[in-house]
Formats: C-alpha cells, sequence, structure tokens
C-alpha cells in the first residue's frame, strides 16, 4: 500500500502536466491510506512542519535571491553581453552545446547553482542554433548534480562526507576521506557526464521525445522555440529570439556586468566553505553597489527588478515544498523500510551493490528526495553491507549514484525543477525527453555494479 502514493503521483504528473498538483493528490492519497478521518489535519500539520524545515528555508532563500540576481544580470545587458562573446566562440549547434557542457563542469560547486547559472547563461546562445530548450536543459541537468557528486568540493561532498560520519562509518573528520574512495565507484555519474557530452558532441542522436523537441525546435518559423505539442500549456512557442534578446536585455551591456556577479558568486561560496546562501548574500552586497556606481539604474529601480526575479522562482519553490510534504507522507508509511526489507532476502556480498542502486534509484526517483532519503536508508543499508562483508566504497558508490540518478530523472526533483527553470523550459517537457538518457546511464550503471562487484 506505501507504493500507492507514488504511482499516483507519476501517473498524474504525466497525465496532468502539473507536478505540484499531482504531488498534493499524492500526499492527500497517501494521508487518506493512514487515516481517513484525521487526513485534513495531518495534511496542514505536515505543510507547517515543512515551511520550518531550514532545508525549506534555505531553499527559497537561496533560490529566490538567485532570480533577484538574474533579473539583474539581464536588466544590466549583461546576460546579452555574454551572449554576444559567446557566440564568437559558438559556430553552430554542436559547439553551443559543448559550452554549455564545459561551463556545466566548471561550476561544480552546487547543483542548485549549476542548474540555475548554466541555464540562464547559455539559452539565448542556444537559441540562435536552433536548439531546443529541452536538449539544453537536459545539458543543464546532467552537469549539474552528475558532476557534483564526482568533485569532493562541493555540497553534496559536504552532506553526504557528513552523513557518513554521523553514522558511524567514517570516523570523526574523516567523512569526506571516505566519500572520496567512493567517487571511482560512482558510475551513474560518470556515465551521465559521458553521455550528455557525446550527445552534445552528435556521436549520440536524439531519441524518443526528444527528437520530436529537436525536429520542432529546427523547424520552428524565426526560431522559435515550438514546444507547444509536447505541452499546449507552455506559451513561448512563438517568441522569436530577436524578440526575446530585445525584450529581455538593455542595449549596451558590458561583459564584466555579467562576469564579475558570477565569478564572486562561485568565489564567495567557495570561501565560505561551500555555503550557497552566504555565498549569495555576499555577491549581491557587492553587485549592488557595482551595479550603482556605473549609474546603470537607481536603486529604487534595482530593488523592484530583484523583487519580480524572485517572483520568477516561485514556481520552482512550489515544487520543491510539495515534494518535501510527499517524502514526508511516503516515510510514514514506510516506503524505505517496505523497499529495502523487500529485496533483503535476495541480497548477497555480490548482488548488494547493485540492488541497493536499483532499490535507492526506485525510492529517489518516486520521492523526489535525492538526500532526504538516505539519510534514512544510510542506517538500514550500511549495517548490512559490513555484515555480508561487501566492498564498502563500491556500496557507498552505489548509494551517491542512485541519489544523481533520482535528482536528475524525477520529474518533480529540485535539480530538475532548477535546470528546466533556468533553461526556460517546461518542467513535464524537460523531464519526459530527458528520462530516455537517464535511464540508458541507470542501465550501463547497473551491469557495471554488477561486473565489478
Amino acid at each position: 500500500m506505501s507504493l500507492i502514493p507514488p504511482v499516483v503521483v507519476l501517473i498524474l504528473a504525466v497525465w496532468l502536466r502539473r507536478p505540484i498538483l499531482a504531488l498534493v493528490l499524492g500526499a492527500v492519497s497517501g494521508l487518506l491510506l493512514l487515516s481517513p478521518g484525521a487526513a485534513l489535519g495531518s495534511f496542514a500539520e505536515i505543510s507547517l512542519k515543512v515551511m520550518q524545515d531550514e532545508t525549506i528555508g534555505w531553499l527559497i532563500l537561496v533560490c529566490g535571491s538567485f532570480g533577484a540576481l538574474i533579473a539583474l544580470l539581464v536588466r544590466t545587458g549583461g546576460a546579452l553581453a555574454f551572449g554576444r562573446a559567446a557566440l564568437k566562440l559558438a559556430k553552430g549547434r554542436r559547439s553551443s552545446l559543448l559550452m554549455t557542457c564545459v561551463l556545466g563542469l566548471v561550476i561544480f560547486v552546487d547543483d542548485y547553482l549549476n542548474a540555475l547559472t548554466v541555464g540562464e547563461t547559455m539559452k539565448r546562445v542556444t537559441d540562435r542554433f536552433k536548439v531546443s530548450r529541452e536538449m539544453l536543459a537536459y545539458v543543464v541537468d546532467s552537469t549539474a548534480a552528475p558532476v557534483c557528486v564526482l568533485v569532493p568540493l562541493s555540497t553534496w561532498a559536504v552532506f553526504f562526507g557528513g552523513l557518513l560520519e554521523n553514522n558511524g562509518i567514517a570516523e570523526a573528520g574523516q567523512g569526506i576521506g571516505v566519500y572520496m574512495q567512493a567517487i571511482p565507484y560512482m558510475f551513474y555519474a560518470w556515465i551521465s557526464v559521458l553521455l550528455v557530452v557525446l550527445v552534445a558532441a552528435g556521436l549520440v542522436p536524439a531519441i524518443g521525445p526528444m527528437r520530436k523537441a529537436e525536429m520542432l525546435a529546427r523547424h520552428g518559423s524565426a526560431g522559435a522555440m515550438l514546444v507547444g505539442e509536447l505541452n499546449p500549456e507552455h506559451n513561448f512557442a512563438m517568441k522569436s529570439i530577436e524578440e526575446e534578446f530585445e525584450s529581455a536585455d538593455k542595449d549596451g551591456g558590458m561583459l564584466h556586468n555579467f562576469l564579475v556577479p558570477l565569478l564572486a558568486l562561485v568565489g564567495f561560496t567557495l570561501y565560505f566553505d561551500i555555503d550557497v546562501w552566504m555565498g549569495m548574500l555576499a555577491t549581491l552586497m557587492l553587485v549592488v553597489p557595482f551595479y550603482l556606481v556605473q549609474g546603470l539604474m537607481p536603486l529604487g529601480e534595482m530593488l523592484e527588478q530583484m523583487m519580480d526575479g524572485f517572483k520568477t522562482m516561485l514556481p520552482a519553490i512550489g515544487t520543491v515544498i510539495a515534494a518535501f510534504i510527499f517524502k514526508d507522507v511516503c516515510d510514514q508509511l514506510l516506503l524505505p523500510q517496505y523497499v529495502v526489507d523487500s529485496l533483503t532476502p535476495y541480497m548477497t556480498a555480490d548482488l548488494l551493490p547493485a540492488l541497493v542502486f536499483v532499490a535507492m534509484a526506485v525510492l529517489a526517483f518516486a520521492t523526489g528526495s535525492s538526500w532526504g532519503i538516505f539519510a534514512v536508508t544510510i542506517p538500514i543499508v550500511m549495517p548490512l553491507a559490513y555484515s555480508l562483508e561487501a566492498n564498502i566504497p563500491l556500496v557507498i558508490g552505489a548509494l551517491l549514484s542512485a541519489s544523481a540518478f533520482g535528482s536528475q530523472a524525477c520529474f518533480y526533483s529540485d535539480s530538475t525543477v532548477l535546470a528546466a527553470q533556468g533553461s526556460g523550459c517546461n518542467l513535464m517537457s524537460h523531464a519526459l525527453t530527458q528520462l530516455p538518457y537517464a535511464l540508458m546511464a541507470a542501465g550501463l550503471a547497473f551491469v557495471g555494479f554488477l561486473l565489478v562487484a
């Protein structure tokens, strides 16, 4: 019965193409299973608890302030200046997508920072060469979590290193060291990054829904992004590249007004021990006077633009909040424990890494939780790994691979939402077009875990 809410969410998300509504209805279905009479009160209690969660507060502040920063970059003409500079290097579809890959590899500090920055930075460049927004969002998403999970100087490494220490898998202060031992075994992340480079280079063709999106983008009049066939509700279909440039950017923008804020954001984030919120605060404190000194706009107008930018992030924030509520309901239904307990009788030292990858990937995909689900399951999985005398770095690699898969493949995960948001792509169109590539990488990773074990 604990599997019913995830199934409800997946069916409704594909059918209605409204992920927030699907998540809310999925949570309600779970609460009705728990206690029909108390469902309304339980929903109110869980939603309040989620809104008081430190992670949600952090997410609202980081995403909203990032929207504010993007609004300033666009309004001052910095984004247009970068687009013009990038066009000098990007001579066609392939080079523009490879540039997107390189930028995604460079911004490895945090997947939120990566997803929002790379998409917003490159979408006008790829538009010029009639690359679909779905393809751009796939490249952005594939160089977000999969890259961050492979780099020990990222928020992922800090979080999971702390989990390893808290659960006694690593000694105090040694969490990052144990994490680094597992990096060679994070097969999904390695394969996903390799696959996206091959797709960007044109060596792997567009398949499934992505092929249709690419065909629509290539044959759209005046470079229009014709994604309406994949989602009729999404209405930027007939907006031409020239109109978007004209409405989005101010004439005469300077490149340094784009590069200085982004370099400051990455630099401050690293300086504050990979704290993206502290990095964002420091960046805004630098950028506002930096723009004022240049006389780019009055302070009142700048604050108004920042508020408008904050508002653009509300759909993404709402989706993640709904996903947290849904995850809480799944935890009450003991979904993680059910899945692990069901697979335990079939686990041996040789099969454990592959089965852990599959089980955790299914859970991460079903719940949309890339991090929270592992805080629950690590205390269950790791003692089992020790009792079977399995390869511990390989098992940790399987756990992290599953986390990266869930982050990328789930229709309503935070990384998927933000990659679509930053790329200007409809969320469900992005999720459906990239799913075949994510499943391909997951299948190869599963084989890898079987062979290595």
